[in-house]
């Protein structure tokens, strides 16, 4: 999760925000050379005084006119691949359905017969010691590390979204309308998120804590709930 005074993006936990953060850095340094050459040309502009030849060349009307096309070219084709790479969802091992709600989450496990609760957060007053404010929920989700995870995002009311950063994951839910999103987690660990959607009086409120464990932990702990 974030820490005070974090300018960066939280740690990567998946594979698709590992690529979110490299494609980041890539556009960053791009426009760090887009701005040093146009303060230089300024800077020469300034200190000195451009000829008729310098004004009139059509091989620098060339250049400027082909070179952005370049630059936009080196943007747009990493962008696609991943887009492309998190809009496939290729034969999931768990299904996960997240219904948003006035202001809590509900969330069915569809390949068990009865796994199904409501992610209420933790009130501040009854939050345990240690435990993160406005973050905390009374169930956590919990999934399978390292297994592709399909979540199917819909509300029961007004407009919520699906938000978890460190998996590079969001997801509007809208009444009505099934959208769907996949991400398979790297490492074990506890990850938060929240409703990116102004959906009413308590938005702040309704948090997302996903608990990424072994198969082994997995499975005793959905053979527990559904029991």
């Amino acid at each position: 999760m974030a820490n005070h005074s974090q300018f960066g993006f939280q740690d990567a936990s998946s594979p698709i925000m590992e690529e979110l953060i490299e494609f980041h850095d890539h556009a960053l340094m791009v426009a760090l050379a887009i701005c040093s050459l146009v303060l230089y040309l300024l800077s020469l502009m300034l200190m000195e005084k451009l000829s008729s030849n310098t004004v009139d060349a059509q091989e620098v009307e060339l250049v400027w006119t082909i070179l952005p096309a370049i630059v936009l070219i080196m943007l747009a084709l990493p962008s696609l691949q991943i887009l492309y790479m998190m809009d496939e969802i290729d034969e999931p091992d768990l299904t996960l359905k997240a219904i948003g709600h006035q202001w809590y989450w509900t969330y069915e496990y569809t390949d068990f017969k009865d796994l199904s609760f409501d992610s209420y957060m933790i009130p501040t007053a009854e939050l345990p010691l240690g435990h993160l404010r406005l973050l905390e929920v009374d169930h956590r989700i919990v999934i399978p590390m390292e297994s592709p995870i399909r979540v199917i995002v819909t509300a029961d009311d007004v407009l919520h979204s699906w938000a978890i950063p460190s998996l590079g994951v969001k997801t509007d839910a809208i009444p009505g309308r099934l959208n769907q999103t996949s991400f398979i987690t790297t490492r074990p660990g506890i990850f938060y998120g929240q409703c990116s959607e102004i959906c009413g009086a308590n938005h702040s409120f309704m948090p997302i804590v996903i608990e990424s464990a072994p198969l082994t932990y997995f499975e005793s702990w959905s053979s527990l709930l559904s029991s």
